[in-house]
């Protein structure tokens, strides 16, 4: 039997679950839609299913989503999360736990701090935050996509009076500073695309629950986080509110609700407990090291690793903000055994597919940034 990880077999769960909530159409009967071609037709006539999230336990929510992920039949049209967590910080899936947070500050309030499983940066949630989440089969595509999945949200900011663009890697702007962040991952044939949209957030707690990379700061032109980031109920119309953003964005990215079972809730609550909550999962182990490059990129800070012993690589760990479409433990293990010599990493890495490991990266710089020591 397949399972979501952690031993956990949620077959008869989700055979039950998905036929009876989300392969039924709005009168009823089962619904097959065809491949859409592009973001517009896909939103038209491929409508999610949606589901709105009751908890705020950060764990749970993120177990919920993986759950979901796992098992998504090929030919559904797709769901439409929204959620919110109490206070907590979420880390990328790449980052070393430790850097990211300040650590006296984070025990002092009791937040919780929660690996997701999508690259990127860590962030700070509260209830001020609305949190979206979209989930669908690739149907092939092996690279991450931000703006198909960022232009309906766009529209139903619009609806609200608020101006919003695509900007670097994975945000929205508004009036020049940062209101939504998101992040994606291509996992067995799905895509898992979530974001956060800033609506009322506590920024006095973000700016000391986060340690920011002060190279990233300086790459964005600005003096502080405080001033890059905004809510977005500093721009919407009067009279807007966090419900009627909900309305809005469900108007734009689903039509049909879904409705969890409680045996899907309890298997997603004991893979919360099995990992999402677990110390290895969400710190872990950071390794000894000897050498270590770092460099930030348009696609991403990455910060390599590296335990060498006798002239031999015993232990390598890639971290940092990046996106990628392939597990990066492949690439790892790669270096693992491998002489510390230039020409000898370079034959280690021949025929890397950079791409899947840094989405959207330049090949040839991320083949010189590993050999050249």
């Amino acid at each position: 039997m397949p399972s979501a990880g952690h031993g956990l077999d949620l077959t008869p769960y989700f055979t039950k679950y998905f036929l009876k909530y989300f392969l039924l159409g709005p009168h009823g009967y089962v619904t097959f839609m065809p491949d859409p071609a592009s973001a517009a037709v896909f939103f038209q006539e491929r409508p999610m299913r949606f589901l709105s999230l009751s908890s705020t336990d950060p764990a749970f929510n993120l177990a919920l989503e993986e759950c979901l992920l796992q098992w998504l039949p090929a030919d559904h049209p797709g769901l439409f999360l929204l959620w919110q967590n109490a206070p907590s910080v979420i880390v990328g899936r790449h980052q070393v736990t430790l850097d990211e947070i300040d650590s006296d500050f984070v025990r002092r309030r009791g937040l919780p701090v929660v690996r997701r499983m999508t690259g990127g940066g860590a962030v700070y949630h509260d209830l001020g935050n609305l949190n979206f989440s979209f989930m669908e089969n690739a149907h092939g595509r092996k690279t991450v996509d931000f703006a198909r999945y960022l232009r309906p949200v766009c529209a139903a900011l619009a609806e609200l009076g608020v101006q919003a663009s695509l900007t670097g890697r994975n945000d929205l702007e508004a009036g020049g500073r940062k209101i939504s962040g998101s992040a994606q991952s291509l996992r067995q044939g799905c895509i898992l695309h979530h974001g956060t949209l800033l609506v009322s957030l506590d920024f006095g707690e973000l700016v000391q629950a986060l340690h920011v990379d002060p190279d990233k700061i300086r790459s964005k032109g600005i003096a502080s986080v405080r001033s890059r980031v905004a809510n977005i109920s500093e721009f919407w119309a009067p009279g807007s509110s966090m419900e009627s953003l909900r309305a809005a964005l469900l108007r734009h990215c689903a039509d049909g609700e879904g409705e969890l079972e409680p045996e899907v809730l309890r298997a997603a609550e004991e893979l919360a407990e099995r990992k999402y909550r677990s110390w290895d999962w969400n710190y872990g182990a950071s390794p000894a090291f000897s050498l270590q490059r770092r460099e930030r990129f348009p696609w991403g800070l990455v910060d390599w690793r590296l335990d060498v012993r006798d002239g031999i690589v015993r232990g390598c760990r890639i971290c940092g903000d990046f996106f990628a479409a392939a597990d990066i433990a492949g690439l790892e293990e790669r270096l693992r055994g491998v002489p510390c010599r230039s020409d000898a990493l370079a034959g280690a890495l021949n025929g890397v597919a950079w791409q899947e490991y840094f989405s959207h990266c330049d090949p040839q710089r991320m083949e010189q940034f590993f050999t050249t020591l």
